[in-house]
């Protein structure tokens, strides 16, 4: 099944339900919404977009941005969603290992990118966005097949280049209904707001709501205000919305500053990196009984464990406090496991690998066969997170076995970084590791080996003309030498432990 059927049945069933709204401003209907998708899907194919082909989206968060990722699908294709954070070209890389035909930008950013990739590239609200949209429309939905590619989504990797994981209807199918039995059940009366990166975990979370009839409101700033969140949220009433937790951190400390109490908000799901149990409890003695958490990776979007609204808001159990540090139980269609390095399964409470199995699991890695047989062993997904699951199915994460630094909820590797900075004359050697930051959960820092004296202004200008200017390190530290094993490899424990005891 197309996923896209979701929109044509409900613009069917509710043509009049407003859809799309710019802030408190109404921008279409589901019918409205609808015509347009398949305008811009009959101007697709016109251009030669045919099945299974790949278009990108390189755009901030405007309601366009679901209309163009649904006439794609109309047309037969698959999305590619590109961060608008990462720089122009990084989305040409994406783009060009993707093979996508061509790609929608918003305004700031489709001249940059035109500057750097050959692929054309068309700006959304320009003379030729405007044509397409007036295009004779494309009267039936491609089908598609439950196992076809629907969204090709980026994550980096330790090789310091992105891998295209690939997303299939089922998978998206799959992850939408586990949002409604595992998270919270959607009504055509809620709203969702995209404040987080609709490239991401906000816009992976739009079909549940399509398919319920529900509003969906793109904030005027086109990103996270915590006062507009709050002005929204008392607008429209009944607000869902995905933050990273840092996320609600901030929104919890503005929302007491100002005496408010989050009226509206009905379903926070956090995700993206680690939720401090303080944190959490401050939220919710504040806010009331409106968060859950997910967790999930791209490989297995939004849908390995889920703790539920229930779990997070609990102080009666004995083991709440335990609980509400874990990441939730398994959802609805996943098998959870923990294991060790050889894939024997593990009892409660050992630590091991996290590992899951089912529906919403990546067939594998854009033409990646070696990265994809590393994750993808003996029918699960070596997610490369340590953890343990207790008695009653609770997993809590210890550690990442990966080098992956999480900062505001965006996923950075260091190996990135580190391939950016070794291309500078005055580094000799560089290793990047994450420091623990009470805001953003962590900070990027760069132990460098010098040829030269470092100057840090220089090096934080090499970084922002290679990469998005979130991954650049905020601190540079001036070392003699990395440390490393007989092997030649580096300790980055060690790396993290000198930061440690340097705070």
């Amino acid at each position: 099944m197309n996923i896209a059927l979701w929109l044509a049945r409900r613009a069917q069933q509710s043509p009049d339900r407003p859809a799309l709204f710019l802030g408190q401003t109404l921008v279409k209907t589901y019918k409205t919404f609808h015509s347009d998708v398949m305008a811009l899907a009959g101007a697709l194919v016109a251009q030669g977009i045919a099945p299974g082909d790949r278009v990108a989206l390189f755009m901030k968060n405007v309601p366009d941005y679901l209309i163009a990722e649904y006439a794609i699908w109309y047309a037969g294709a698959a999305v590619v969603p590109i961060n608008a954070k990462l720089h122009a070209r990084e989305a040409a890389w994406i783009i060009e290992n993707s093979g996508a035909k061509l790609a929608f930008a918003t305004g700031d950013l489709a001249a940059g990118l035109s500057a750097v990739s050959d692929v054309t590239v068309i700006e959304t609200g320009s003379a030729d966005w405007s044509e397409m949209s007036g295009h004779s429309p494309l009267t039936d939905i491609t089908a598609r097949a439950p196992t076809d590619l629907a969204w090709l989504f980026y994550t980096s990797g330790t090789t310091g280049r992105p891998k295209g994981v690939m997303m299939t209807h089922r998978m998206l199918t799959t992850m939408s209904l586990c949002y409604q039995i595992d998270c919270d059940l959607v009504t055509e009366d809620d709203t969702v707001i995209y404040s987080a990166p609709a490239s991401h975990g906000a816009g992976i979370y739009n079909m549940m709501h399509v398919q319920a009839g529900a509003k969906h409101v793109f904030p005027p700033s086109g990103g996270f205000d915590e006062v507009e969140v709050l002005d929204l949220a008392a607008h429209f009433d009944r607000v869902h919305m995905f933050m990273a937790p840092t996320m609600v951190q901030r929104l919890t400390r503005t929302a007491k500053d100002l005496d408010r109490r989050g009226a509206g908000l009905n379903t926070i799901v956090y995700a993206g990196g680690p939720m401090y149990i303080a944190d959490i409890i401050e939220a919710v003695d504040w806010f009331g009984p409106v968060f859950a958490q997910i967790y999930g990776q791209g490989e297995c979007p939004m849908g390995i464990t889920a703790l539920s609204r229930h779990d997070v808001t609990d102080r009666s159990h004995p083991r709440w406090r335990e609980r509400l540090g874990s990441v939730g139980k398994a959802q609805s269609a996943v098998e959870v496991a923990i294991a060790d390095e050889d894939g024997a399964l593990l009892p409660p409470g050992e630590v091991g690998e996290i590992l899951v199995r089912g529906d919403i699991v990546m067939p594998g890695y854009w033409q990646n066969p070696e990265a994809t047989e590393k994750t993808l062993k003996g029918g699960w997904l070596w997610t490369g997170d340590m953890g343990a699951m207790d008695e009653d199915g609770y997993v809590t994460m210890k550690d990442r076995s990966r080098d992956m630094i999480i900062s505001g909820g965006t996923n950075i590797y260091p190996r990135e970084v580190e391939e950016v900075l070794q291309d500078h004359p005055s580094v000799s050697e560089v290793a990047v590791v994450g420091k623990p930051h009470p805001e953003w959960g962590e900070e990027v820092v760069a132990f460098v080996v010098p040829n030269n004296e470092i100057d840090t202004q220089v090096l934080d200008a090499y970084c922002l003309d290679h990469i998005a200017r979130f991954k650049r390190p905020k601190h540079y530290i001036s070392v003699d030498a990395l440390p490393k094993n007989n092997y030649g490899k580096v300790l980055k424990t060690d790396l993290r432990d000198r930061l440690a005891v340097s705070s």
